[in-house]
């Protein structure tokens, strides 16, 4: 008999900053390929309210800027 799998978006290790999401970071990220920077960028953003604050918004504004340093220099 085959166990069923679980909805990994629905698992969340460590915190709850990201369960009040309608959809998760991970999924959207994932869903449209997105790159590395651009997907940090999404998670720091979403979550800056519930987690990091400030300093998350600092993250996502220095990701920024390493994607106009990769794509735009």
């Amino acid at each position: 008999m085959a166990v069923k799998s679980k909805d990994p978006y629905k698992k969340q290790i460590a915190g709850s900053h990201y369960r009040g999401f309608k959809i998760q970071p991970s999924k959207f990220i994932n869903d449209n390929e997105l790159l590395f920077a651009e997907a940090c960028v999404i998670k720091y953003v979403m979550r800056h309210r519930l987690k990091g604050k400030k300093k998350d918004l600092e993250k996502a504004m220095h990701y920024i800027e390493m994607i106009i340093e990769r794509d735009y220099n």
